[in-house]
Order: C-alpha cells, then structure tokens, then sequence
C-alpha cells in the first residue's frame, strides 16, 4: 500500500504539483435499523477508495476513486493536477499552505471489543434489547426508531512533504428516537451513544438502562406543560450546553466560516463572553467521539482554546486558514471518508467548567427554566441561534418544579455568552454527528450553566 501512495504522489510532483496528498481507506462498515421491534434494514461490508488532492498554481483538484490500484491513483493524480490547473485561472488569492513537519506513524486501535468481531446477530439483539426495554416501560409508548453503525478499518495519508501515516479508525455509534401518546398529547424523545474505544461501550450503557432512561423522559414529558413565551434566567444543562457552545459558537470559530462573514471574523483577541466563559476544542480526549492523532491533512491533533475568560483566543485551522492567518495548526481538517476533501471541522468542542454546584446554580433564581437535553439546533454566520429543548423544567425560589415540553431557547450568541454569570462543576461529554456538507463524529458538552436571561420559545 505504502509503496503505491508513494508513487501517486511521485507522479504528481513530476507533472508540476506544489503540493500532492492522497488518502486511502480500508473500512469495514456495519449499519441497521430496527423500527417497533422489527429490523428493517441490516448491511455489512468493505467500503475501500482513495481521494487524491492536488495543488497547482494556486488552485486545488480533487479526484476520488473506489479502487486502490496503482495505475488508477496515477491517473487520477493525473486528473487532479488537469483540474487544477484549469481553475488555477480563475482563482483571486492563491492558495498557499503553512508549512508542516513530515510524520511517520502507524496508529494502532486497541478495542476490547471489535466491532468487526462481534456478530450482526449480537448487534442487533443489541438493539432490539433496548427496543424491548423502551416499550415496556409503559404502555403509552407508541414508537421507537434505532440506528446502529460500526466503523473500523484502517486510513493511510501520504503527501509530498514527506508524510506517511496509517491510522486505525474505530467508531461505535446509535440514535434512538422514541415517542408516546396519552389522550390528544404527543411526546418524543432521542439520545445518541457513541465511543471509539470499542462494542464495549454497551457494557457501560446498557441496552436496558439506555432505554429506560428514554423511555422515562418521553413519559414523563406527556404530564408536563408549555413553558411561558418570554426572556428568563435559566440553568442550561450539559447536554444543552454543548450543543449551544457547538452550533451557536464552535462553527462561528471554524476559520473558513469566519472568513466567510462570521460575527468573529473581527473579534480574535476581543472579549465576546463574560469572564466565567472558557471554551476548547480539543482532539485529544482519550476515548471521546470526536478524537483522534492526526487530522486529514496529517497533522496532529491537539487541545485548541476558542475562548480564555472570555476573550475569543483562537479559531480551528487547515492548512490554507493557518496560513491566512498566520496561525498556528490546530488539526481540525477532517474528511468524512475519500469521497470528500478535508474542511474544518470540530472534534471534542467543550465549555470548561468551574466551581458552583447544581444546587447553587440554582439558587438565586425566583422563577426561570431548567433547561436538561435538547431536540436540535441550529446557527446562523451572524451570530443568531436556535436550540430546541427535548426535556426542561421550571425553577421556582431556587427549586427544581413541574416538567415543561415543547421549549427552545434562541437569541444572539454573544449577547447570551455575556450574560453567563455562574458555570457548575459537573462535567461530561456527549457523542453526536455534525453535518456540514458531510458528516463529521463529534463530541460537545460541558459543566451546566446559568445566564441572567434568555428568550424561551412556547406558550402566553
């Protein structure tokens, strides 16, 4: 395999390139779903192909083939180089890459479990097993949808500067959607598992307690009442948190989309956030969703600081923002997989956490929310954010009080960083997917926190 890459990129550097990289992957994908107790679809096999990526005068070619065969890698370098020289005449800025050092590593992925060893009888009883657990914890559960994908296998980079890395890719991943009925009121509730250390994760998060744990929040959530309309102080929960600090912040601080017109894009080394707000991005977390050693593009990955006490410190860097910038790498390139070119992307973006209890969080609030796990989200480029709430209750002279559903919380993300006046000590990370014209494994999270206000979306 080594010698073949090596050769491409030869190839290319012969024809004229600047800059060649090809990356290989050998995968072995599982994917199912079972819908009501029933497996609706199940597949396995190898997904093996290259992406080549060339850089001339200027302009970049991308090529993608299914095939890891020496003479269709030189080809389509070939075809990459043809492709960017016929855009190179279009292109206003050149592009130019910071320079990096040349790695030679072999990272290896030491599961407990393989996935690939595990029999798809097993995963799916897996499944199923949370399926069971979701329906009869009560009879007004109506639906339940679960997906299961594994992926491990092995990614290879070569580039022209002299790196070469075979990396072992190792992703355990499942999204359960359930939903209840009682008279003419409908819940819903999800939750995603995800690990890269290995089909062990299930020891710790059992079929059964995962789908009790959702089943309880649906049926729970068909006593609760709308929340009011209106701005209020609120505990934002670490599942909440992270997937504001992800949606309404993390994707602000990707270099690309700051110099698309972001509301950053003239804010580094500005305060943006009140003095209790730290933020990281960070690929390094052992185990996590979103981790891993070398980014698509072969650098290392790393712990990058977004926010330092509230004063935006840094954004996420390829190559070409890094040199745009004049910045240091910070290892966020990322492919899906070698039908696509590396973008920024996050990895294990993350609140830092402080030093008030939940109970204290708490406290000094008369009448607000509790704002525990949320649906979706969403962010625009000028700051403004939408997060919808799955699970949230009232908080009333400094007390947790009834279930509230159908909630979501929106404003201006600066504007709400500001107002954070308190961050708890508890802490964790949750596994999801992020979709920025491909899909990226991630984690968000952070310790729960509270904002002196805060628009919440529902009923007068």
């Amino acid at each position: 395999m080594k010698d073949d890459l090596v050769k491409a990129v030869d190839y290319g550097r012969k024809l004229g390139a600047d800059y060649v990289e090809v990356r290989g992957q050998r995968l072995f994908k599982t994917f199912l779903t079972t819908k009501d107790g029933r497996v609706e679809a199940a597949k396995e096999g190898n997904e093996n192909g290259a992406g080549v990526r060339v850089l001339a005068k200027g302009a970049w070619g991308f090529v993608s083939l299914g095939k890891l065969d020496l003479k269709l890698l030189t080809e389509a370098v070939g075809e990459a180089f043809k492709l960017a020289k016929a855009a190179s005449s279009k292109v206003k800025a050149p592009v130019k890459l910071v320079e990096t050092k040349a790695v030679e590593d072999r990272v290896v992925a030491k599961p407990r479990k393989d996935p690939s060893e595990v029999p798809i009888e097993e995963k799916i009883d897996v499944a199923l097993t949370m399926d069971k657990a979701i329906f009869h914890y009560d009879r007004r559960m109506k639906s339940c949808t679960i997906d299961y994908l594994d992926v491990t296998g092995t990614n290879y980079f070569v580039n022209s500067d002299g790196t070469y890395i075979e990396q072992d890719k190792l992703y355990v991943w499942s999204r359960i959607l359930a939903s209840a009925r009682e008279a003419n009121v409908f819940t819903s509730g999800r939750e995603e598992i995800g690990s890269t250390a290995g089909f062990e994760v299930f020891d710790v998060e059992t079929p059964e307690k995962v789908g009790t744990m959702i089943a309880k929040r649906v049926i729970d959530q068909l006593k609760a009442k709308a929340p009011k309309g209106g701005t209020f102080p609120a505990v934002i929960g670490t599942n909440v948190v992270g997937v504001f600090i992800h949606e309404a912040l993390g994707h602000l601080a990707e270099a690309d989309l700051t110099l698309s017109g972001s509301v950053l894009s003239d804010k580094l080394e500005k305060k943006i956030a009140s003095e209790a707000v730290t933020v990281y991005d960070d690929g390094t977390v052992n185990g996590a969703f979103g981790s891993f050693k070398y980014d698509d593009e072969g650098v290392p990955t790393q712990k990058t600081i977004l926010i330092k006490n509230g004063e935006l410190a840094g954004l996420m860097h390829n190559r070409e923002t890094a040199y745009k910038f004049n910045a240091e790498l910070t290892g966020n390139a990322r492919a899906e997989d070698f039908r696509f070119e590396p973008i920024i992307r996050m990895r294990n973006t993350y609140l830092a956490p402080g030093d008030s209890t939940f109970e204290e969080l708490l406290e000094d609030i008369d009448f607000g929310y509790y704002l525990k796990s949320f649906r979706g989200g969403q962010a625009n480029l000028d700051g403004t954010f939408q997060v919808g709430i799955q699970e949230a209750y009232e908080i009333v002279k400094g007390q947790l009080g009834v279930p509230v559903r159908n909630a979501s919380i929106s404003g201006n993300t600066l504007e709400t960083l500001h107002k954070v006046d308190a961050v708890g000590r508890d802490f964790k990370l949750w596994p999801g997917r992020c979709g920025k014209g491909q899909t990226a494994f991630i984690c968000d999270g952070g310790p729960p926190i509270r904002v002196r206000e805060v628009i919440i979306g529902g009923g007068a």
